[in-house]
């Protein structure tokens, strides 16, 4: 063997090395530890959950909290805020998102703190990121499409909201919400189809009931 090619090997065995320290080593770091301290705190997170202690099963995870591990953020963030606690929820959810960026769960569990404090452009960037991660996602499409409509943007909410209902044409919700999408674009012939879907979904439904009186004016 020449000494260029012993050179070459010798240098790829060390690079080899080093990477799978680095490796084990922001492993480590990022699964925190997965030993029987991690899964009691989960499991009495869990309990005090179950029985209505929301603060205690707060502070089971916060005993054990790591900022490397994903599975404590993400539920920390899911139980302030249930508890109200909307910032530490935001917070909480975002170091989720740091440590696995293409977490969908995540932004969707953050969706609900930050339309809790009303504000509506991280909302809507945050479904945006979904989308641009999981195009399909029926929750970030039809909540996208419902924040256009409030807004008179009906052409907007039209390219959101009739994507879900194609995915769920028996949805109640994503239905209606395209039938008096119709009505406000004054797509009458649409508009009536819908409501009158809606009606095998919920007969006597009052808000369809509205909008076919509304057509026949």
């Amino acid at each position: 063997m020449d000494i260029l090619k012993l050179r070459t090997l010798v240098i790829l065995a060390a690079f080899l090395l080093l990477s799978s320290l680095s490796y084990t080593q922001t492993y480590n770091e990022a699964a925190g530890n997965w030993g029987e301290d991690l899964r009691s705190a989960f499991r009495e997170s869990y309990k005090q959950e179950k029985a209505g202690k929301i603060s205690k099963a707060i502070d089971a995870l916060t005993k054990v909290y790591s900022d490397k591990n994903y599975e404590v953020n993400a539920r920390l963030g899911y139980l302030s805020n249930l508890n109200k606690q909307y910032n530490e929820s935001i917070y909480y959810y975002n170091v989720a998102i740091g440590l696995m960026p293409l977490s969908v769960e995540a932004r969707l569990g953050l969706a609900n703190p930050v339309a809790a404090i009303e504000d509506w452009t991280t909302l809507e960037k945050n479904y945006n990121d979904v989308l641009r991660i999981d195009p399909n996602n029926s929750q970030a499409n039809y909540n996208l499409g419902m924040m256009y409509y409030y807004r008179a943007d009906y052409a907007g909410a039209l390219k959101y909201i009739e994507k879900t209902a194609n995915m769920y044409p028996f949805d109640y919700y994503s239905v209606l919400m395209l039938g008096w999408t119709y009505y406000n674009l004054g797509k009458s012939r649409e508009a009536e189809v819908l409501f009158n879907k809606v009606l095998c979904i919920s007969p006597d439904d009052k808000s369809a009931l509205e909008g076919l009186g509304l057509l026949k004016k």
